[in-house]
């Protein structure tokens, strides 16, 4: 029923198959996600952080999927009832679970799903409204895991204090990280979150950070420190737009890697993805190797060549990841055009305060304009005006795509346009390219 409800939504135009046929299901068998996620050869990873837990899925399907058939739910609907549907549609070949899981949903999902690999990337602020302080998502997780069965393999993200803490005294524990002190920031961000020791709440003793809260880290009292690296990424040489090198040390050994996206975050969602396909058997130079062929997720710094320019899409949702999206864009921004989307539909979050912690300041001067847009494009605007941005170079246009539009034509041949949008923005804009034929449709795989 559940299906045949998604397939009759779908033919009459109107979508439906990343959750309508969960929610139906759901109504009908309140726990039957635990029979559905049954099945799968290789068990199921289960990917859940604030930031990166899209591009650490679709890595770790780009690893796996050239050996072995993957299920994972590639729209990113990641919530119980995009999950159920994943694994309703699934085919019958599909030997490996990969679902991408909300930060707040984790626990309900797990609590039936069961995973074999358990990959947790990072907290950070993110849709206050709805998740809570990250302390409270925190507390759910750590309540999660002490629950989970012995044999389900943690992969953890040991830069975030509060993701390493989680390995409490568990056996089955794999922690990557950043190792290079020649990438980290020269002081903390303003919008970093968990400072303070996990155990006694002294402040943390940074020895380097590379984004937000993420680093080495120790307390100085000796209650926390960073745990030891399984798989580590050193001699980190940031490549532009055109992606990031660096070298992965792993119980396996080493291997170069030339990940096709800029940005430390993204190092870090390549080392997650590189983990836990170790956990399933990868080899890391095989791991390595197939991420230099890795293509940008949905907004994860696409590019897309329009009339003569290059467009590079960017999804945004709170101060962290903005920061690290303007830093990874500042080397090539100049003379360029930027595109500002913030909406504050239920999706993005309705509360926006978060801008006002983005470090703006300097970061945007040398582009050539800036287009604020969305629905809450005015207060975008008068958070530029408060970065010292001049009157004369901020556009104001609330339809995303007419901004889009006047960016591209104002931009010169061979010149590049830059959209930094929130996630219902970001849609709106993609279901436009896609009606052009620049990209390809966002829903499309699940369908």
């Amino acid at each position: 029923m559940a299906r045949v409800a998604g397939a009759l939504s779908r033919a009459a135009g109107r979508g439906g198959g990343t959750t309508l046929p969960g929610h139906v299901f759901l109504r009908l068998a309140p726990n039957g996600l635990t029979g559905l996620a049954e099945g799968l050869p290789d068990g199921i990873v289960a990917v859940s952080a604030t930031n990166g837990k899209t591009t650490t899925s679709a890595m770790l399907s780009h690893i796996l999927g050239a050996d072995r058939l993957v299920c994972r739910n590639a729209a990113g609907a990641n919530l119980m009832s995009g999950v159920v549907s994943t694994l309703l549609t699934r085919p019958p070949e599909a030997v490996v679970g990969v679902l991408e899981i909300d930060e707040a949903a984790l626990p309900a999902v797990v609590a039936q799903v069961r995973p074999r690999v358990m990959a947790l990337g990072n907290l950070f602020r993110d849709q206050l409204d709805r998740h809570g302080e990250l302390e409270l998502v925190a507390d759910r997780w750590r309540a999660m895991i002490a629950e989970l069965p012995a044999e389900t393999t943690l992969v953890l993200c040991a830069d975030d204090p509060v993701i390493d803490a989680l390995a409490g005294d568990r056996a089955q524990v794999v922690r990557y990280g950043i190792d290079d002190p020649s990438v980290a920031l020269a002081e903390r961000d303003e919008a970093a979150d968990s400072t303070f020791c996990v155990r006694c709440g002294a402040a943390y003793v940074y020895d380097a950070v590379y984004l937000g809260h993420l680093g080495g880290y120790r307390c100085p009292n000796g209650d926390h420190e960073r745990g030891a690296l399984n798989v580590a990424a050193r001699a980190v040489r940031p490549q532009g737009l055109q992606g990031t090198q660096f070298r992965v040390d792993a119980p396996d050994g080493s291997s170069e890697v030339m990940l096709p996206l800029p940005g430390l975050y993204n190092v870090e969602n390549a080392l997650a993805a590189i983990a836990a396909a170790h956990v399933l058997g990868v080899p890391t130079a095989v791991a390595a190797q197939r991420l230099a062929s890795f293509t940008a997720a949905f907004g994860r710094f696409e590019r897309i060549a329009i009339e003569g320019r290059e467009a590079v899409l960017i999804l945004f949702k709170n101060p962290t990841g903005a920061n690290e999206a303007l830093r990874a864009i500042a080397p090539d921004i100049h003379g360029a055009r930027i595109v500002l989307a913030l909406n504050d539909r239920i999706a993005d979050g309705r509360d926006v305060s978060w801008i006002w912690d983005i470090d703006l300041e300097g970061m945007l001067d040398p582009a050539e304009a800036i287009v604020c847009s969305g629905t809450r494009a005015t207060e975008l605007a008068m958070r530029l005006r408060y970065a010292d941005i001049p009157l004369h170079r901020i556009e104001r246009t609330g339809d995303v795509a007419a901004a889009f539009d006047g960016a591209v034509a104002g931009a010169p041949p061979g010149g590049r346009v830059y959209v930094l949008a929130t996630y219902t923005a970001m849609l709106d804009l993609h279901r436009v390219l896609a009606d052009r034929g620049l990209t390809e449709p966002f829903w499309e795989g699940n369908r």
